[in-house]
């Protein structure tokens, strides 16, 4: 993210429009309209006030006439107590209508993240998203409640106080909305400054989320100990705060002089009123006290909204730089989609064959490929160990087998359907994946197991933990299944969240089973009871296994081995040791 006003004043316009932003409003047009009618009906009758006043000093109390007098006098409490019932109801309705718009907003942005490649999320900050999501989207609460229903009532106030002065002397209004035009000038130069303020700002405050959520995790906490890193990472995060608080005193006190300008004239117009009202009264077409009086009335009623107004269309630009950070989220576009006419299989219909065809891949930047013209068939029901040295391909093959990213070139078919081509859902149900750093939800553990099939009974639950090898620990626990995982399921150890994900995905029955070093944090015992049980449920399910630990392999129905993102052997265990090749040199390196 960048701070220059250059870039933003770039990105701003590409994303940000008036069109789009009052999009964002369409689907509520019925209901804003009524609101809209409310605040000139209630601004109208707040109209009444100035008249009567000017017929009380004028008739009624010149000729002394009390039941005149009372009548006008009971007209303008009528008119405040209707005016106030009008816009308690348009606020509360604004207020409605403006959280629904926000509802939209955050959740058109939430799935629309969800349905953003891998690569989107390894190259962005976790802290970053969640402020675009939390505190960009809360930045524009104000604008979307208060101030959307303070410019429809000020604004309307405006309008109808306007044609009341208008009506009331057009000389002196002549002279009252001369200073329209230069408050306005100044209020949209201070606002232009405080824009490019408000997204330095905004940015920031991602900056410090970021610092949170990294630093004050469970793995921040400890890494922060271990390493007696913890006065500095403080120090980072007094530098981050400081320079926050800098941009917040700048974006609100930017202009502030300038402002002063509009606050001295909007004061002092009610003098310069008077004295040019006092000049008209010893003309040849004098104005009468009254209407000198009410014409203060007015310019007292329309003051107030006017220089709301004017706060708002500053406050309201500062907005714009918000919506430039949430629509350019928004506008990222989606690399991995379904197809218009996706194929659709029923479980029964899976069979679990796995074929790669001259498949490439490479990441952006990239220097090389990850994945060169790998070519392999799998059988159905077999079982592949994909092995091979650090930065061999091995994980990134597992990516695209789970469509985490899509292929530069050539195809992974399941069953003879193209990747690319299946429903997401159907896709989802054929491969199931455990990586070796599985992600458990903040939740029980019978909540995370059954992320991966909500309607599992109890006994299905159990039978996919005991298969895991977790269910004897499970229930040892005071609460059992209903048992807190706790924050990125640090309550269990790196071999128990393993077991944990591999029952989860267990669950699911998918035909094709991918294990990304799936037991790399087991002891040895386990996982070999593991690999039986695995073996007893695999019948018919077709599993491949990326492994560093090779022995974890041996029985594998067949090796596949890596090297600089190709496929450079492949073979049993026994023969690929006997080669003499890149696996047995994997062998010594690993005794």
């Amino acid at each position: 993210m960048t701070d220059d006003p250059e870039d933003y004043d770039d990105l701003a316009a590409r994303h940000v429009s008036m069109r789009r932003v009052l999009g964002l409003f369409a689907p509520y047009r019925k209901r804003l309209a009524g609101v809209a009618l409310l605040m000139v009906l209630a601004s109208a009758i707040g109209l009444a006030g100035p008249f009567l006043l000017r017929a009380i000093i004028d008739v009624a109390v010149p000729q002394q006439d009390l039941p005149m007098l009372v009548w006008l006098a009971g007209g303008m409490i009528a008119a405040a107590l209707v005016s106030a019932g009008i816009g308690a109801l348009q606020t509360v309705l604004s207020a409605r209508i403006g959280q629904a718009i926000l509802h939209d907003l955050r959740v058109r942005l939430y799935a629309h993240l969800q349905s953003l490649s891998l690569r989107f999320f390894t190259g962005t900050r976790s802290g970053e998203v969640q402020s675009r999501i939390a505190g960009d989207i809360a930045g524009l609460q104000a604008l979307m409640t208060d101030t959307a229903n303070d410019l429809g009532r000020s604004l309307s106030a405006v309008l109808m106080t306007a044609v009341a002065i208008v009506l009331l002397d057009w000389r002196l209004a002549l002279f009252v909305l001369l200073i329209v035009p230069v408050t306005v000038l100044i209020s949209a130069r201070v606002a232009q400054l405080r824009e490019a303020l408000t997204f330095q700002q905004q940015a920031r405050a991602a900056d410090m989320s970021a610092a949170v959520q990294e630093t004050l995790s469970t793995s921040g906490i400890i890494l922060a100990r271990t390493m007696a890193r913890g006065p500095w990472l403080t120090q980072r995060f007094t530098r981050i705060s400081r320079d926050l608080a800098q941009l917040e005193v700048r974006s609100h006190t930017a202009g502030e002089w300038q402002w002063a300008l509009i606050g001295f004239a909007l004061a002092a117009l009610p003098a310069l009123t008077l004295l040019a009202g006092g000049v008209l009264m010893l003309g040849d077409s004098p104005a009468s006290i009254g209407t000198l009086v009410a014409m203060i009335a007015l310019q007292e009623q329309l003051l107030w909204p006017f220089e709301q107004l004017l706060e708002i269309g500053r406050d309201t630009r500062k907005t714009r730089a918000l919506f430039a950070r949430i629509f350019e989220y928004i506008d990222k576009p989606v690399e991995i989609t379904e197809s218009a006419a996706p194929v659709v299989l029923p479980r029964s219909a899976m069979r679990g064959e796995v074929q790669l065809d001259h498949v490439r891949f490479s990441y952006a930047d990239a220097t090389g490929p990850a994945v060169d013209d790998v070519s392999l068939t799998i059988p159905a029901g077999s079982h592949v160990a994909i092995v091979g040295p650090t930065g061999s391909g091995k994980t990134t093959l597992g990516y695209l087998l789970a469509r985490l990213y899509d292929v530069d070139a050539g195809a992974i078919r399941f069953d003879g359907v193209d990747l690319r081509d299946l429903s997401f859902d159907t896709l989802s149900q054929m491969l199931g994946v455990v990586s070796q750093e599985p992600y458990l939800l903040h939740a029980s553990v019978a909540e995370n197991l059954r992320f991966a099939r909500p309607d599992a009974t109890d006994e299905e639950m159990i039978a996919a933990a005991r298969v895991a090898q977790i269910h004897d620990h499970i229930a040892t626990l005071p609460r059992g299944y209903d048992t807190l995982v706790g924050e990125g399921g640090h309550r269990f150890s790196g071999g128990e969240k393993q077991r944990l994900a591999l029952a989860r995905t267990i669950l699911r029955d998918p035909p094709i089973l991918l294990l990304d070093e799936a037991t790399s944090a087991l002891d040895t015992r386990t996982e070999r009871a593991m690999s039986m049980a695995l073996e007893a449920t695999s019948k018919g399910r077709t599993t491949i296994t990326i492994a560093h630990r090779l022995s974890t392999v041996r029985d594998a129905d067949l090796l596949v081995v890596m090297q600089h993102g190709r496929v450079v052997e492949s073979g049993t265990h026994d023969a690929l040791a006997a080669q003499g090749g890149v696996y047995a040199g994997l062998l010594g390196d690993r005794g």
